[in-house]
């Protein structure tokens, strides 16, 4: 198997189980309300916290927040183009490649892999703040709210794509460049919430 970034073709309808064992097949799968709702909760909370106990400014929390978005945009794009389409030169990153995403290319319909299990969504922002906190102090309260409500931003974003048809409006490019990714090219277009990044890298589609 070569080096080059593997997404399955062609793509089916439906659904395929990824484990045999029931309990963790289960953990792969969610609706895609679940994980937005504990993203929206989880910031709002800090948030509160950190405007009730004077941790910091409004100004200082609208700013780190529109960081903290930023950077997520950033993320998105970094993981989706380096992780998620990572080589597959051995028969593990094969593996580790189509649970994490190759699974998505194969069954782009199945609304119940469209999101981490909340599981997993809670643990990695709970983990996210003790690295932000300990890099950034208070600022943490602010920079994570940002970063995981653009997180689930992107989830909306991505629901919205594969469930719906794309509207009449500016956003239609959104669909566009991710029906572009998922069925023409799969080395362009690797931002889903935003084009920003794939403008600067260089990786949005040819028209």
């Amino acid at each position: 198997m070569d080096t080059s970034t593997q997404v399955r073709t062609p793509h089916h309808k439906g659904t395929t189980a990824l484990f045999k064992n029931p309990l963790l097949e289960k953990l792969t799968r969610t609706h895609i309300a679940v994980p937005i709702s504990i993203f929206v909760v989880f910031a709002v909370s800090l948030i509160y916290w950190a405007l009730h106990h004077n941790l910091l400014s409004f100004g200082a929390v609208l700013i780190v927040f529109l960081a903290g978005f930023l950077t997520f945009t950033l993320v998105e794009y970094l993981v989706h183009r380096y992780v998620f389409h990572m080589g597959t030169s051995t028969k593990t990153k094969a593996k580790i490649q189509y649970t994490f995403h190759g699974v998505h290319h194969d069954y782009p319909k199945d609304k119940e892999r469209l999101a981490m299990p909340p599981l997993v969504s809670v643990t990695i922002s709970v983990l996210l703040f003790l690295v932000f906190k300990l890099s950034m102090g208070n600022y943490a309260f602010a920079f994570l709210p940002g970063f995981v409500v653009g997180y689930a931003s992107y989830l909306l974003v991505h629901y919205a794509i594969h469930a719906y048809q794309p509207p009449k409006n500016f956003l239609k490019h959104l669909w566009i460049n991710h029906g572009i990714h998922h069925y023409k090219d799969h080395e362009r277009a690797f931002g889903v919430s935003s084009p920003l990044w794939d403008y600067i890298f260089g990786t949005i589609p040819k028209k």
